[in-house]
C-alpha cells in the first residue's frame, strides 16, 4: 500500500473525514456538521469542500484514494443512491457528481459496512468469523463482515435490520413501512417516541440522562428502548448467529445497552443461552470513517 488514503463518512448530523498515509497512520481528521434541511445540493457541497481540504495535507503529486460512506447504497446497476436515511439523496448520482467535481474515482458504500469492515478487522471484532456491526445513532444500520470481508448480499442490501417492520401499526418510516426497527431504537426514533407520548421535545441524552435520575417519563421512554433493541438484535441473532456483534453511532455510549440491553436480547433471542458477545466498539463510535478509507476500488 504506497499511497494515501482519504475517509469521508456522511451521517445524519455530522460530515467527518480523515486522511491515513501509506503506513496507515491517522495524518488528519475533521469533522463538521451536517448542512440542515435535507437539500441534496448542499450535501454535495459540504461532501467536496471536506474532500478539498484533507487533499491540501497530503504532498504534492502524491497517489492517493477516496473512500466514502454513505447512510445508504449505491445502486450498481443506475449508478443512483438507493435506501438513504438522508432521504435527498436517494435518486441521485451522488457518486458520479462527486467524481465530476473531484476529477477523481470515489468509492462508495454503506457506512454501517464501512464501520463493520474496520471493527472486524481492527476492533472489537478482531479474530471472529462472522461480524455483525450495527449502527446506532441518527438512524439505525448494520453490516455483516465475514472472514475479513463484507457480504453484501444478492441485493446490496445484507445486515440492513433497520429497515424490518416490528410494529405494523407503528410510526411510519421514510422507506414506506411503518413501525421499522429504526423508528424503535435510533436516536431520533427515541425522541418522536417522547414527543409524540408527552407532548415536549427532549434530546436523547437528555431521555437517558432523565432515566438516570429516576425521572417517569424518561424512565417509561428509555425501559421500551431498551426492550425494543433487545426484541430487534434477538431476532437478528436468532437468523444470522453470528460469532460476536458489535455497536456502534452514537448510542453505543449509552452503558445501559451492554446491561439491561443485553438482558432483552437474550429474553427474545430463540435459543435461550446465547453466548454471542455483544461489544462496544473499540476504535470510537464514529469509526466507519476509517473502513471508508479502506473501501475496495479507492
Amino acid at each position: 500500500m504506497n499511497k494515501y488514503r482519504i475517509g469521508v463518512d456522511l451521517g445524519g448530523t455530522k460530515i467527518e473525514s480523515i486522511l491515513l498515509s501509506p503506513d496507515m497512520k491517522e495524518l488528519y481528521r475533521d469533522r463538521i456538521p451536517t448542512p440542515p434541511g435535507n437539500r441534496y445540493e448542499y450535501i454535495v457541497k459540504a461532501v467536496y469542500d471536506q474532500i478539498r481540504t484533507t487533499t491540501e495535507k497530503i504532498p504534492e503529486k502524491s497517489v492517493f484514494s477516496i473512500g466514502i460512506g454513505i447512510p445508504g447504497a449505491v445502486n450498481k446497476e443506475t449508478g443512483l443512491v438507493h435506501n438513504a436515511n438522508t432521504t435527498c439523496l436517494i435518486g441521485k448520482p451522488f457518486q458520479s457528481d462527486l467524481e465530476t467535481l473531484c476529477n477523481k474515482k470515489i468509492a462508495m458504500g454503506n457506512d454501517a459496512d464501512c464501520f463493520t469492515l474496520i471493527e472486524a478487522l481492527e476492533g472489537a471484532g478482531k479474530g471472529y468469523g462472522m461480524v455483525f456491526g450495527v449502527i446506532m445513532g441518527t438512524g439505525c444500520g448494520g453490516g455483516i463482515c465475514i472472514n475479513g470481508e463484507i457480504w453484501n448480499g444478492a441485493n446490496g442490501i445484507a445486515g440492513e435490520w433497520g429497515h424490518f417492520s416490528m410494529d405494523p401499526g407503528g410510526r411510519p418510516c421514510y422507506c414506506g413501512n411503518k413501525g421499522c426497527v429504526e423508528t424503535k431504537i435510533s436516536g431520533s426514533g427515541v425522541e418522536a417516541s417522547f414527543f409524540e407520548m408527552f407532548g415536549r421535545p427532549l434530546k436523547m441524552k437528555d431521555i437517558v440522562e432523565g432515566y438516570r435520575q429516576n425521572d417517569d417519563p424518561c424512565k417509561i421512554i428509555f425501559i421500551q428502548f431498551l426492550e425494543d433493541f433487545g426484541r430487534a438484535l434477538g431476532g437478528m441473532v436468532s437468523v444470522l448467529d453470528p460469532d460476536v456483534v458489535v455497536i456502534g453511532g452514537g448510542l453505543s455510549n449509552i452503558d445501559e445497552i451492554y446491561t439491561r440491553g443485553v438482558e432483552q436480547v437474550q429474553k427474545y433471542a430463540f435459543h435461550k443461552k446465547i453466548r454471542t458477545p455483544i461489544l462496544k466498539n473499540r476504535l470510537g463510535d464514529s469509526s466507519g470513517v476509517i473502513g471508508a478509507a479502506l473501501l475496495k476500488g479507492s
